[in-house]
């Protein structure tokens, strides 16, 4: 894996040996000398990582750090404190001010490497949500996800742990603020995430039963376990069982004996991030719903419509079922905007939407196929049982006004009708829909407040 490197330090010696290590494990290398500077490469190159020395003249590593996690553009990029400081006070202080971890000089270049591949892959994965939510804010879908902010937030976190004195100051720590779940078996861990919604997973690799790198593992491999942070407490030098929890995946570490204070840190950090993730993916998802979703009225829009309908048609070919396809369109709907204003029009459209839904059937796919016309794709059904159901619609809008916010407060529409089928293997969305459009268009001809269907 690579990645660039951003290596912080006032010192030249310092700088020069953490680059030719990086260079040597082919990371592409920036450096700075100071605050100021670090904050202006960090702006002209987007590092994926930033090593920062903490004692530096003017501006000292922790507010460099603060001002990197409290920009909205930069706090997704891991920072890590590389300093000579090595009491827990000093962590917790590096942690408070968003750091991702703080490793202490001299450095051991296995953990380092493993560390920094191991942020460098959880920020990439990040990043391409990050990328995802771009689109959609620059297509003016949804708000940006909040940034790394929030102070103390608080989750439901799984601790896997047989040492009684450690589960002690776990929850004489965690507790108050926390749900705490604490078990010691293997099985029942995975049967906890598989059931669960946890925001954090600590897990000890000392527990005498199993291997807590097997466990770490396989919950890595489960999907509801997929995106839970891991926490793991390793025993002081045993940096082999450390850098392997680095390399599949694990989030972050403590060492025994663990320090109360350094645990509610790193696990505050945990939850934060896992916070900033699980907004990317709602928002995500939300994109994904919203470029599907028609907004005015809440249905499925015309993109949706035709590319599902190649399936639906395909479906049908398969099994020789039916496929009916209504194409609606209300009457003089031009005369409501004008007579009332398109404010008026959006409500009647919105209400018309609600009386489809209401008329059709859950496996019935509901369309805004655009302005004043709407679809329903009928899977499993003849023309006969789809000219009744058009035709229940049809009664429904003629004889019910729809309610509206001003004077008149009642409005009465009519809507118009066409109906095609499906016509077996090589028939086509294309073919379909220009059924039902000359179908509606005879409903039209023919004075309008009808239902017609193809009789092809």
């Amino acid at each position: 894996m690579t990645a660039k490197v951003l290596v912080v330090d006032d010192i030249l010696s310092n700088v020069k040996l953490l680059e030719a290590k990086l260079a040597a494990e082919y990371f592409e290398v920036v450096t700075a000398f100071n605050g100021a500077e670090a904050l202006a490469k960090i702006a002209q190159h987007d590092p994926d990582i930033v090593l920062l020395d903490v004692m530096m003249p003017g501006m000292d590593g922790f507010e460099v750090c603060r001002l990197i996690k409290k920009n909205p553009a930069t706090a997704h990029i891991p920072v890590v404190m590389v300093t000579a400081l090595d009491q827990a006070s000093d962590r917790v202080a590096g942690l408070d001010a968003g750091a991702d971890d703080f490793l202490t000089k001299p450095v051991d270049d296995a953990q380092l490497f493993a560390r920094v591949r191991s942020l460098v892959r959880l920020k990439m994965m990040t990043d391409e949500l990050r990328m995802r939510e771009a689109t959609a804010n620059g297509m003016g879908l949804l708000d940006p996800a909040e940034t790394l902010s929030e102070a103390a937030p608080t989750g439901r976190i799984l601790v896997i742990e047989d040492r009684p004195d450690s589960v002690a100051n776990f929850l004489s720590a965690l507790a108050k603020d926390n749900d705490l779940v604490v078990i010691e078996t293997f099985e029942e861990a995975l049967a906890r995430v598989r059931g669960g919604d946890f925001d954090l997973i600590v897990v000890s690799l000392g527990l005498l039963g199993f291997d807590g790198l097997r466990l770490c593992s396989q919950l890595r491999s489960l999907p509801e376990g997929r995106n839970v942070p891991i926490l793991v407490i390793v025993s002081e030098g045993d940096r082999r069982k450390l850098n392997q929890a680095l390399e599949m995946g694990v989030n972050d570490y403590l060492t025994r004996p663990v320090d109360k204070n350094e645990l509610v840190a790193r696990v505050r950090t945990q939850l934060r991030k896992k916070r900033y993730s699980d907004r990317l993916r709602q928002n995500v998802h939300l994109s994904v719903e919203m470029a599907l979703t028609d907004q005015l009225t809440g249905l499925h829009n015309r993109r949706y419509m035709t590319r599902h309908l190649d399936t639906l048609l395909a479906s049908a070919a398969g099994s020789g079922g039916p496929l009916a396809f209504l194409i609606i369109d209300v009457d003089h709907f031009k005369t409501v905007n004008d007579s009332y204003g398109h404010d008026i029009g959006d409500e009647v459209l919105r209400k018309f939407a609600s009386r489809i839904s209401a008329n059709v059937r859950a496996i019935d796919l509901a369309c805004r196929f655009g302005g004043e016309e709407f679809v329903v794709v009928m899977p499993e059904t003849e023309i006969a049982l789809a000219w009744t159901v058009a035709e229940r619609l049809r009664k429904s809008v003629e004889t019910t006004p729809f309610e509206i916010s001003r004077a008149p407060n009642r409005l009465s529409v009519t809507i118009s009708i066409g109906i095609a089928g499906s016509e077996g293997p090589g028939d086509t969305a294309a073919a379909l829909l220009h059924r039902a459009d000359q179908a509606l268009y005879r409903a039209k001809r023919n004075g309008r407040n009808r239902v017609v269907a193809n009789a092809a």
